[in-house]
């Protein structure tokens, strides 16, 4: 059995000027110890999904079609007590800012021992030597004095991990990491990625890690799924996706990314722009940015299953 399963999820942002669907019967699956990457420009609904699993949507939003199942537990209609059992606990987030979940008045160790002892009965001692190892784990140097640090004492890497650690300090089922590493400057992301990959190895944790680079999650992820305006328009193994995309938007993502080979050449870029979730256009969302659509895009995509991958396209690449 996965340990979530995500089915046909709809999101909604009831406002004045109408109806916004963020996902629009957005479906995948994810294993233990597996690493899902969530990929998409901004607009997809790629952060959307991320608080909707979390159930940390604000009003106007609310999920109102699809189901939720973690470890079996349907999660939808879970009560405010449980969700205070799961989170920090079972399921932890990292967001991109960590200040977000960082207190500024709060000295590091103590935010840390504060997530174990809220979970877990045990002696202050034991509680200092696990937040101690947490931080180690994420590659904090001399943990033992960060502890004693407030987060402003702190660079941005270095916060960014001690967020990280309060994620993992509970050995939590799954981690939802929503784009935690593009402030960070290139080496710092590149061993925190490395850090990330090592924890759903070693210890089973599963791993969903949301991003607007597609570059980012080609060696972290075992599995990816491509977000387009709400909808998920492609997934399967990430190796696969990446070899020989079949989503012409899928296509036009990894075409922008730099190369060796276009050294000095302007990069490629997808004609136009993510369209408002106010007015979406008819059928396929990314037939008028499409090179090609074709009349029978202005339905709306079914899933096609090609193998162990999936996509939303009438007119597949390859």
């Amino acid at each position: 059995m996965a340990l979530l399963e995500v089915k046909e999820l709809v999101t909604e942002f009831h406002t004045e000027a109408g109806v916004a669907r963020a996902l629009d019967n957005v479906s995948f699956s994810l294993e233990r110890g597996r690493v899902l990457g969530i990929v998409g420009e901004s607009g997809s609904g790629k952060s959307v999904t991320a608080f909707s699993l979390m159930n940390l949507l604000e009003q106007p939003g609310r999920i109102t079609g699809g189901e939720i199942l973690f470890n079996g537990e349907e999660l939808r209609n879970a009560s405010v007590k449980r969700w205070s059992e799961l989170r920090g606990d079972r399921i932890a987030m990292v967001f991109q800012d960590p200040m977000m979940s960082l207190n500024p008045v709060m000295k590091v160790g103590a935010q840390l021992a504060e997530t174990v002892a809220i979970h877990r009965k045990a002696s202050r001692g034991e509680i200092d030597d696990q937040v101690c190892e947490a931080l180690k784990r994420v590659g904090i140097p001399a943990p033992r004095e960060r502890m004693k640090a407030y987060p402003h004492e702190l660079s941005g890497g270095m916060r960014q991990r001690v967020a990280i650690a309060n994620a993992i300090i509970n050995s939590p089922d799954l981690i939802i990491a929503d784009e935690p590493t593009t402030a960070l400057d290139v080496t710092i992301q590149a061993q925190i990625l490395y850090e990330m990959k090592n924890l759903a190895r070693e210890s089973g944790t599963a791993l969903i890690w949301i991003t607007h680079d597609i570059s980012v999650v080609k060696d972290l992820a075992d599995d990816l799924c491509v977000m387009y305006a709400g909808r998920v328009i492609e997934s399967g193994p990430v190796d696969q996706i990446i070899a020989d995309p079949l989503h012409p938007y899928t296509r036009g993502l990894i075409d922008s990314l730099p190369h060796a080979e276009n050294h000095g050449k302007r990069l490629y870029s997808i004609p136009g722009a993510t369209p408002p979730l106010l007015s979406l256009p008819r059928g396929c969302h990314f037939a008028p940015r499409c090179a090609r659509a074709r009349s029978e895009c202005q339905q709306v995509p079914p899933v096609f299953t090609q193998g162990v991958r999936e996509h939303r396209c009438f007119f597949p690449l390859g």
